[in-house]
Order: C-alpha cells, then sequence, then structure tokens
C-alpha cells in the first residue's frame, strides 16, 4: 500500500468512527453541551464535514457546490460547532457524507506532490500539498474523534473506537467503578505528598 493510500485508508476509519459515535443517542444527548465551551457530539460532526470541504475542496481549486451558511463572513463566532433546532441530525450526517465523498474525489484525483493554496493560513505556510492535508485532516479527525470519545463516554458510559474495542481492557460497571476510585486515591495521595514537602507549607 502506498503513502496516499495509507493516509487516505485511516482517514476513513476516523470519519467512520467519529459517525459512529451518535448510533443509538436520542436528539438531545447527540445536542447537548457536555464542556464549558459547548462542546457537542453532533457539532463536531458538522464541524469536520465542513473543514474538510475547504481543505479538500478549496484548497486545490475544487471547491464544492454546498453553500454552509455557518462559513458566511457574517456568521455567528463557533455556528459550524452545533446544530440549531432546524438542523435535523439526518442532514448534518448527510453534510458529513457528502463532504467525506467530495474529499475522496480530489484524494483520488490528485497526486500527493499537488501543490494547493490555504487562503485561511498566514502567507509564509499557506502553499500546501495534497500530502500534508492528507495528513492535518487525519490530525484534526483524530483529534476531534478524542472530543466525542470523552463525550459519549459522560453520556451514557460507552468507550473505545466501537463495541469489543480490543484496546479497551474488559471489565464490569463494578470494576470500572472500582478502577476509578484507585486513580482518584492515587491523585489524592500524591498532592498530599505535594503539600507536604518542604516550602508547600505543609508539616516539614
Amino acid at each position: 500500500m502506498d503513502d496516499k493510500a495509507t493516509l487516505h485508508r485511516y482517514l476513513r476509519t476516523r470519519r467512520a468512527d467519529l459517525l459512529a459515535k451518535l448510533d443509538g443517542l436520542d436528539e438531545y444527548d447527540a445536542r447537548r453541551p457536555l464542556t464549558p465551551t459547548g462542546t457537542n457530539l453532533l457539532g463536531l460532526v458538522k464541524h469536520v464535514a465542513s473543514v474538510q470541504l475547504g481543505y479538500f475542496g478549496e484548497v486545490f481549486g475544487r471547491p464544492s457546490p454546498r453553500d454552509l451558511p455557518w462559513d458566511a463572513e457574517d456568521a455567528e463566532p463557533d455556528a459550524d460547532m452545533w446544530a440549531g433546532p432546524e438542523e435535523t441530525r439526518e442532514q448534518i450526517v448527510e453534510l458529513h457524507r457528502f463532504s467525506a465523498e467530495h474529499s475522496d474525489a480530489t484524494i483520488d484525483a490528485l497526486p500527493l506532490d499537488a501543490p494547493g493554496e490555504v487562503p485561511w493560513w498566514p502567507g509564509e505556510r499557506r502553499h500546501v500539498t495534497l500530502h500534508q492535508i492528507l495528513v492535518h485532516m487525519c490530525v484534526e479527525t483524530a483529534q476531534h474523534l478524542g472530543h466525542a470519545d470523552i463525550l459519549r463516554e459522560l453520556i451514557d458510559g460507552s468507550a473505545g473506537q466501537r463495541p469489543g474495542d480490543p484496546n479497551l481492557t474488559s471489565r464490569t460497571a463494578e470494576e470500572w467503578a472500582a478502577h476509578r476510585s484507585r486513580i482518584d486515591a492515587a491523585a489524592r495521595a500524591a498532592a498530599d505528598q505535594v503539600r507536604e514537602r518542604p516550602g508547600n507549607g505543609g508539616r516539614w
């Protein structure tokens, strides 16, 4: 497998894993914010779909025919990071799939050294290659998949990339609770040790 095929395979896998984080959730859980900055699962899917269209479309002179209102100059900040009540989950998932197809067409059509230009990057680094953008989008998608992993675990305890993920230790709910308690106890003990060191206002 050549370098382009390898990168493309990783990108496709991460895309599928991100979409899978929505499986089995009701509308509220798919959309609700779970961090102080409002991070939510459906918003992550919407964001990745949007930036993917830009990086594999506009950057290589292959713009998408889709008009994304949240990309307009007068759009409110972070409008691509959450879904309003008028936006259906089906519409956003379909946008993600369209984005993937549009991007795949660019990846298939161009060699790794094909030049592109990222107009929203600083001038000194906006000239890129397909290879660079493939790496960038693998990293971007994996980063947001990591966010989604944590959000899904907070919602219903689901963890790992998929059911039966071999990278996740097999434990019962009770065993996970005990494991978490053990980590918490270790953290508290370490904090106590720091407080007790000379110069930290402890008893030394």
